[in-house]
């Protein structure tokens, strides 16, 4: 009997459809694991590696969980707790985990008996009962410290949401409550570095908190931290702000010496998103575009990553990030003035194009900057504008 089940545990750890076996039903039947960024998933395959192991050599041997097991599955809890994934979502991932290692033991019945199968049921059974006791204790235990240490459960709060390490909007909204913050539904996500920061591959020095922080109090939106969070990664400080707070991040910037991109225009479940355009914006940017604010918005962000080759979102909607209502019929005239300028040069030639005055040009211009609040004159700006218009004129004449 022990012969039979060992030639099917070696079978089946032989074989690495197993693991992908349980990856790939964790991910399709736990919401919290369908959401995981990719990186993670490395790890999971780890842990089911690990799992089916230590199960099916007790099934052969007739052992049990045992204390080196479960100390395992205690460090587990603790990381998902540190992560933020919800411990319903974490226990469910381990029964149907379970699940597809009986189904795979049955799929080899003919090499076994009832009784060997009835061992296999009565071990993950109890696996189960046990791992969930440990690993709800240890959970608890983590989530516990983390709130005693709320700017570190705060800054842990952020570094999922930019990693998109959440279930849900609905779970994320209640860790937020335990910990006294009120997520603001419209948000700016502002990565900001000193202007003189060497580039992030580059060995800068990464920043403390304290940094973060001390600038989540100059745009006036700390408030005890109610409604914003702070994080750093390396020479980078991340705020999440209330979408009010924007305004007055070019300012403080300016007097801080920063430069910085702050992103308004995603959901808040696109966090993870808001901070790649962010990020992405600040590795790519030629210094001429963060003049004169160094402030660097959405519409930069997503031109900078469509000329980078990773747009986060269809052509057509970078043309309406950027342009706005410039896009619209009514404001036809206007994109019509704008696209004589780039093309012509000036706007005395744009003027003879349209067979308008010149100062009726530079009206349209003043229009258009302050509709998009892209100034056609500015090298960087044109360059937005001209790139987004031939988006939404190529959109009408295909």
């Amino acid at each position: 009997m022990t012969n039979k089940r060992e030639r099917v545990r070696q079978e089946l750890l032989s074989d690495p459809r197993l693991v992908e076996a349980v990856v790939d039903a964790v991910h399709e039947q736990v919401p919290a694991y369908t959401a995981l960024d990719g990186s993670r998933f490395p790890e999971v395959r780890a842990i089911a590696a690990w799992a089916n192991d230590r199960l099916l050599d007790h099934w052969v041997t007739g052992g049990a969980i045992d204390a080196a097991d479960l100390r395992r599955f205690r460090g587990i809890a603790a990381a998902r707790a540190a992560d933020g994934r919800p411990l319903q979502a974490v226990l469910r991932a381990y029964r149907v985990a379970a699940a597809v290692l009986a189904d795979e033991v049955a799929a080899r019945a003919p090499q076994l008996s009832a009784k060997d199968a009835f061992a296999l049921t009565r071990l993950l059974l109890t696996a189960m009962d046990t791992l969930s006791e440990e690993m709800t204790a240890a959970y608890a235990d983590t989530s516990q410290r983390l709130t005693g240490d709320r700017d570190r459960a705060l800054q842990l709060l952020l570094d999922d949401l930019i990693a998109g390490r959440h279930a849900s909007l609905g779970a994320l909204t209640d860790r937020a409550s335990r910990l006294g913050v009120q997520l603001p539904e419209r948000y700016c996500l502002l990565v900001a570095e000193p202007v003189d920061a060497a580039p992030q591959d580059g060995g800068a020095s990464d920043l403390s908190l304290h940094t973060s922080t001390a600038l989540l109090t100059a745009l006036g939106a700390d408030r005890a931290r109610e409604t914003s969070l702070a994080t750093t990664h390396g020479s980078r400080a991340v705020l999440l702000l209330p979408a009010a707070a924007t305004d007055a991040v070019p300012a403080v910037l300016r007097g801080h010496g920063w430069r910085g991109c702050a992103i308004s225009g995603e959901s808040l479940d696109r966090v993870a998103v808001a901070h790649r355009l962010a990020a992405g914006a600040l590795d790519s940017a030629p210094p001429h575009a963060h003049r004169p604010d160094r402030v660097l918005s959405d519409a930069d962000a997503h031109v900078l990553a469509l000329l980078a080759g990773h747009p986060v979102t269809s052509p057509d909607r970078i043309g309406r990030i950027v342009l706005g209502p410039l896009v619209d019929r009514a404001q036809r005239h206007l994109l019509e003035a704008l696209t004589a300028y780039i093309d012509t040069g000036s706007a005395n030639a744009a003027a003879r194009e349209l067979h308008l005055h010149p100062q009726s040009v530079r009206y349209r211009l003043r229009r258009v900057h302050d509709i998009t609040s892209r100034d056609p004159r500015d090298p960087w700006q044109r360059l937005t504008l001209d790139i987004a218009r031939t988006i939404a004129l190529g959109g009408r004449n295909g």
